[in-house]
């Protein structure tokens, strides 16, 4: 098994981890599944400045997926990223999410980004563990803000930093402009923690 970035033609795999978390549980709001050209969508619309990263099967087959994605769209929040990381069945308790997050947050830092924040449906005991055990603390809870499954449902907040420095920080960059070797290195973290 190894870490890379998602392309489009990842969709319907993707979709299909995916697909359960939205008609089975809490865990995304999503309420219908998107198809698998919205899925394509999502990868590729974010794809330069916010990777999309798949865990692969040595037989081709995708166990899991992360991304990051821009945290608010005011200006001010530019160096902000919510991160997401999504495992099929079986894939669960085998390190491979901590094995896309390491390589998530390597090329996120890398980008230029500093700070990471995840939020988790509540109750979460899983994700909350993950995220923890991650280097997230917990910043909040928004109280009653999303309907799903016939309940209103919490959702818990974790933040993480990724760089830090202080004065006016550039722009983050697109992970395509990385410097050589970079990217590589990232993804290459993560994979070494799959085994």
């Amino acid at each position: 098994m190894h870490i890379r970035l998602a392309t489009p033609a990842d969709a319907e795999a993707v979709r299909a981890v995916y697909v359960p978390y939205v008609e089975a549980t809490a865990v995304s709001f999503e309420v219908t599944p998107p198809s698998v050209e919205e899925m394509a969508a999502r990868i590729r619309d974010r794809h330069a400045d916010h990777p999309w990263l798949v865990a692969e099967e040595d037989g081709g087959g995708i166990a899991g997926y992360a991304y990051a994605s821009r945290f608010a769209p005011r200006a001010a929040y530019a160096w902000a990223v919510e991160t997401s990381v999504y495992l099929a069945e079986a894939a669960r308790g085998r390190g491979i999410g901590r094995a896309l997050y390491t390589s998530l947050l390597q090329i996120l830092a890398a980008q230029g980004y500093r700070m990471a924040f995840a939020g988790a449906t509540l109750p979460n005991p899983a994700s909350q563990g993950f995220h923890e055990a991650m280097g997230f603390t917990r910043s909040g809870v928004y109280r009653s803000v999303g309907w799903k499954l016939g309940s209103w449902r919490d959702v818990g907040w974790w933040q993480r930093p990724l760089r830090g420095g202080d004065g006016e920080p550039p722009p983050p960059r697109p992970y395509t402009d990385l410097p050589a070797g970079t990217l590589e290195a990232a993804l290459a973290a993560g994979t070494a923690l799959l085994g």
